[in-house]
């Protein structure tokens, strides 16, 4: 029986809570994005309290947010099953279709050859960089000599990502995205996940500030049909953030390509009150956790960003309709106190809330798969029929058996 008529789906892009089974193959054992930020604030004498998240659930999922106040939502703990730690890894399981081939990643630097033929297919002089840098880092080491000579900043991470950093004014906005576009056709076979464009203001290296509302990810094409292609048949799809570009715009109508948390935020509410949207699948990614903090490894400006979502949270619960599911999840960590700069292998948390009458808040247990989200949206919406077009679904567990009440 249909439940509900419209999802929201929100990503806390990077908010991970540890646990892993397989973190030590990937060298994250110890990685806790949530429970590390909780314990380095405690230390600092800082609170960690997310009181909204967690009554929706967070705080059976984690002993520091634990809580006497009763549950008003339920919640799971769920571990990838895909190879890699990354974005699109991450957002195209949650979709219903994991990886079973990892994506290729450039830790030291992209091939001489290929780095030819992109200069010369693109026209370009040459390039800076091409080593494993943080964004900021990139540009402030190269972005004086970038302006001069007109050299694109190329660089990479433990991530399939090929990102490219270049000037809005001295390079072009646009030129920037055709190299990039450029750069993903020639990519194609050696399978690198995504091509980023970065792009940055400022006139020298006090000042330089990357733009993130418009930066652009030319991801590979997903596996088709996804969840995105499944819900499209019925509903219109909208999608608030880089999910777009994640998923080449393929099955998705209405989209606000927002920048930044805020953005986001103001975007989701937009798309709740289009009444062209009543009955939809709204899919949206919230970045600064993952771009402003975690790669930065600042667990300061972590924690406050968290605060400040749990507090945007709390105002948005009263808009919801009867008729609406909320699902809140993550893709992967990104542990601000941990080595490194790079995504951590975590697992990560599903918080589900509904004010509709036959919804009930439970403990979902744990589950091995992100795509468990994908069976819970489908039968929540009533489109029993679409999951046997997906293989990882076929033995999924059914968490719509255990949020709504028999009726």
């Amino acid at each position: 029986m249909k439940k509900i008529s419209r999802v929201i789906l929100i990503v806390m892009d990077s908010v991970g809570i540890g646990g892993a089974h397989d973190a030590d193959q990937y060298g994250d054992s110890g990685a806790n994005t949530l429970g590390n930020i909780a314990e380095w604030a405690q230390k600092n004498q800082l609170s960690p309290q997310l009181p909204t998240l967690t009554r929706l659930g967070l705080g059976r999922l984690l002993n520091v947010f634990k809580t006497d106040f009763p549950y008003i939502g339920s919640s799971a703990r769920l571990a990838e099953v895909s190879a890699g730690k990354d974005t699109t890894t991450g957002h195209w399981e949650i979709a219903g279709t994991p990886l079973q081939e990892a994506f290729s990643f450039f830790p030291e630097g992209f091939p001489e050859e290929l780095i030819k033929k992109w200069c010369e297919l693109a026209k370009l002089p040459g390039i800076l960089g091409n080593k494993t840098y943080s964004g900021t880092a990139a540009i402030e080491l190269f972005g004086n000599e970038h302006i001069n000579s007109g050299k694109p900043i190329l660089y990479t991470s433990m991530d399939s990502v090929f990102q490219v950093a270049a000037h809005e004014t001295h390079f072009g906005l646009q030129r920037l995205y055709e190299i990039c576009e450029i750069a993903r056709e020639l990519t194609r076979d050696i399978r690198i996940g995504r091509i980023i464009a970065r792009p940055f203001i400022g006139e020298e290296k006090a000042n330089f500030k990357r733009v993130s509302e418009h930066r652009r990810d030319f991801s590979l094409e997903p596996p088709l049909p996804n969840l995105i292609d499944l819900i499209a048949r019925h509903i219109p799809v909208a999608s608030v953030g880089k999910i777009d570009d994640i998923f080449c715009h393929r099955s998705i109508k209405f989209k606000n390509h927002t920048g930044n948390n805020k953005t986001s935020g103001e975007a989701l509410v937009e798309f709740l009150n289009n009444p062209a949207l009543k009955e939809s699948f709204i899919f949206a990614n919230f970045i600064d956790f993952d771009q402003d903090y975690g790669h930065r490894r600042d667990p300061k400006g972590y924690l406050q960003s968290l605060k400040e979502f749990d507090a945007y949270i709390e105002k948005l619960l009263p808009i919801l309709k009867d008729e609406d599911l909320l699902l809140i999840t993550a893709d992967h960590g990104n542990d601000p106190t941990f080595k490194g700069t790079d995504h951590t292998r975590e697992n990560v948390p599903l918080l589900c809330y509904s004010q509709n009458s036959a919804f009930q808040a439970a403990s979902l247990g744990e589950a091995s798969g992100y795509f468990h989200i994908t069976k819970l949206i489908l039968e929540s919406l009533g489109l029993d029929k679409e999951i046997t077009e997906l293989d990882s679904l076929k033995n999924a567990k059914s968490f719509s058996s255990q949020i709504w009440r028999a009726s």
